[in-house]
């Protein structure tokens, strides 16, 4: 269902407001790069300080720039398990493909909390969920275990793992047996190995500077061309580290704002990669040779 080179897009902002011009132009540029789907309103979409008017207004920008051209994945997820379900419906009604869901962050659930919260929304929605397990934002870890649970739900589609931990992808496919369960990485650095391990794609940060790129390595491991894509890891492991070599999007924005596609602004309290770290930025793009 979902593959290759999914984009979290930035949000981009201008005098504090969201720069619908500049968002635009950064879909098309996504599409035109050969991304496979888009994901607005994650966690490098700065959902976190969104206001709910602004989170439905993007998510809605998004599929009406997109106009069906590649699948979008609407950003809904919350720490509580009501505003989530609102979100999820949200995405519905306007027309999304999928919803990502976060495990709830702040709150510390267990096991039994993250499936209940998971089970009330495949019950109050009917749409895609996918699930997202972050633990070093959530302080929370979806356990495979629990995957393997919520896998049997009738509109728990897949999951986006950012753990780092490769060794999962093999254990939910053991445990998601039988069912159409989709894994797709949430680590740009290891998304190569993901893929080996049995991985569908990975929704990156990375891509919102090489889209290009980034979905021609995915293009080179579904071709069996695994010299090539390996090349391209190469080519772009550094860009990979350095999109958190600040607060993320910070260096993302950054570098798309020396491109002219839009502002550098971020919102409080993230702040943008002080000079030091800009220019380590700036040598790990020199080095992904991108233009």
């Amino acid at each position: 269902m979902f593959h290759g080179s999914i984009p979290a897009l930035i949000t981009p902002f201008k005098n504090g407001a969201i720069d619908r011009d500049a968002f635009a132009n950064l879909i098309e540029r996504q599409i035109e790069g050969g991304s496979s789907a888009l994901v607005p309103c994650g966690t490098t979409g700065e959902s976190a300080t969104l206001s709910h008017a602004e989170h439905r207004e993007v998510v809605e920008l998004c599929i009406s720039v997109t106009a069906g051209r590649v699948p979008v994945i609407a950003g809904a997820g919350s720490n509580s398990t009501r505003e989530a379900i609102e979100l999820v419906e949200h995405a519905k009604t306007v027309g999304a493909d999928a919803a990502l869901v976060i495990c709830p962050y702040y709150n510390k659930p267990d096991q039994a909390g993250l499936e209940a919260h998971f089970r009330a929304i495949n019950d109050a929605v009917s749409m895609p969920v996918m699930l997202y397990n972050v633990p070093g934002r959530t302080a929370c870890d979806l356990l495979p275990e629990t995957v393997g649970a919520l896998a049997k739900l009738p509109n728990v589609i897949g999951i986006k793992d950012a753990s780092n931990e490769l060794g999962r992808v093999s254990l939910h496919a053991a445990l998601t047996e039988g069912e159409q369960f989709v894994q797709i990485s949430g680590e740009d650095p290891s998304a190569l190995g993901h893929r080996a391990m049995g991985g569908a794609g990975c929704i990156s940060v990375t891509a919102n500077v090489a889209p290009a790129l980034c979905s021609a390595m995915h293009d080179a491991f579904d071709a069996g061309d695994m010299e090539t894509a390996q090349q391209i890891e190469k080519q772009l492991i550094r860009l990979h580290a350095a999109m958190f070599s600040s607060p993320s999007p910070g260096p993302a924005k950054y570098l798309l704002n020396k491109m002219d596609l839009c502002a550098a602004e971020v919102r409080l309290p993230i702040v943008a990669p002080n000079e030091e770290t800009c220019a380590a930025i700036d040598a790990a793009y020199a080095a992904a040779q991108l233009d």
